[in-house]
């Protein structure tokens, strides 16, 4: 194996970053951590968290508006909306559960709803002021099982 210099991946991450990842792995697993330029390790751990913190926000807009469009068209509910709201709580409820990105959720709500409603705006046809002008929801009555049900 050729021996990498911090120099060498620092031109490695900025040409290909999975190629940078691979080898990077690869050095901490001989234990060659020393030779990992640190500055690209830490550009790169920055990079995971704020990509984290994007999708948590993307999920909820999405969440948010299939949850809004089940009960503000409910002659159009289909088993899709069921299963994107399904699908995009399960995965929220993965990445939001606990810790930072929780937080993350928590904070952002408010913002990722207005989103949610000028999406849906868009799509339906219905006017903004249809919708209630902040969240209805808190993050546990999303991330329930029971979102879609006429109790929440």
């Amino acid at each position: 194996m050729v021996q990498r210099t911090p120099l060498a991946n620092a031109a490695l991450y900025q040409a290909d970053e999975t190629a940078w990842l691979e080898a990077a792995a690869e050095l901490v697993r001989h234990g060659r951590v020393c030779e990992i330029d640190p500055n690209c390790l830490a550009e790169y751990l920055s990079d995971m968290a704020r990509r984290d913190r994007r999708e948590v926000e993307s999920r909820l807009i999405v969440l948010l508006a299939h949850v809004l469009k089940w009960f503000h068209q409910p002659d159009r509910r289909s088993g899709s909306w069921r299963a994107t709201v399904v699908e995009q709580r399960q995965e929220l409820e993965g990445l939001a559960s606990r810790g930072v990105l929780r937080n993350h959720a928590e904070a952002v709500l408010p913002d990722a709803y207005l989103k949610a409603v000028e999406r849906i705006a868009a799509e339906t046809g219905l006017p903004p002021e249809n919708f209630p002008m902040v969240c209805p929801y808190t993050l546990e009555q999303l991330l329930s099982p029971n979102i879609l049900s006429d109790d929440i």
